[in-house]
């Protein structure tokens, strides 16, 4: 397999494909990877979610933002805003801000949905001031976009990891789960074949009481779940999902999505039954 490594969006990426992937190919990843980032991240002062965060207004959306609205307004509903795009100003209050100052000030809820904003794509109208954030689910969706570029360039056999958020298509890939514990140990493996695999967690990306991911009601980051891995169709479904599981039932989530799971709950695994893994502790 060659490898193909870069770094985007805050993380390190690796495609990996049988065959070196060719320059022009690489230029329609590398290109569709900044347009999406000057369109949808919280730590660009160019960037339309910045634009929209300074003034309430009518905005248009881009093409590909429908299937990640349309997902977190599902999210949204379903966990009764737990999962929220309208979190940003909380995360960045407490710290983690477009100078990754993680210097935590006062925290204050976001907004409601029908507060602040009125969706009917293409069309998006911001109500009162707020910023969007799609840390949830936004760098899976990217990673779906780029596999279609590669599906689309008739290479059917690869593997995408941007940060732990991995799409297979092809021939089955191995992968293997952390320690939330000590990220230099390895608690288990799985095997991924067309399909996602996303993880969320704890241990990584976080600073004195609070992680990357804030209960948007109690204005707290949850730490009775160490680790969770989600395997689904989507990497957009896998990461969202691992985030929604920090405050929601599997069993709820399941009524509406597919996929299956792996928790790490205080020192117990808890998982469902047709997760794939092999775990070297229990």
């Amino acid at each position: 397999m060659s490898d193909w490594k870069f770094e985007a969006i805050g993380t390190v990426w690796t495609i990996s494909t049988p065959t070196e992937i060719s320059k022009n190919i690489q230029q329609k990843v590398t290109s569709k990877i900044r347009v999406f980032d000057k369109n949808y991240s919280r730590f660009r002062s160019d960037s339309l979610v910045t634009q929209i965060s300074k003034k309430p207004d009518n905005y248009k959306l881009p093409q590909d933002a429908k299937p990640m609205l349309d997902f977190y307004k599902k999210l949204y509903d379903i966990t009764d805003g737990l999962v929220t795009p309208l979190i940003g100003k909380t995360i960045e209050q407490a710290g983690y801000d477009a100078n990754y100052s993680f210097q935590p000030g006062k925290l204050t809820s976001p907004p409601s949905w029908n507060q602040s904003v009125d969706y009917n794509f293409p069309n998006i109208t911001i109500k009162k001031p707020v910023l969007l954030d799609f840390g949830a689910a936004g760098k899976g969706y990217l990673v779906d976009i780029v596999g279609e570029i590669l599906r689309t360039s008739s290479i059917n056999n690869f593997v995408i990891n941007a940060g732990g958020d991995i799409l297979v298509h092809g021939k089955p890939q191995a992968v293997l789960l952390e320690n939330p514990d000590d990220n230099s140990l390895i608690l288990g493996s799985t095997v991924i074949q067309n399909a996602a695999f996303c993880g969320s967690g704890i241990s990584k990306r976080n600073w004195g009481k609070y992680h990357h991911v804030i209960d948007p009601k109690k204005l707290i980051s949850p730490t009775n779940i160490k680790s969770v891995w989600v395997q689904a169709e989507s990497t957009m479904l896998a990461d969202g999902l691992a985030t929604a599981l920090m405050f929601v039932d599997a069993n709820k989530l399941r009524k509406y999505f597919g996929f299956e799971y792996a928790m790490i709950v205080g020192e117990d695994i808890k998982l469902s039954q047709n997760f794939n893994a092999e775990f070297f502790r229990t």
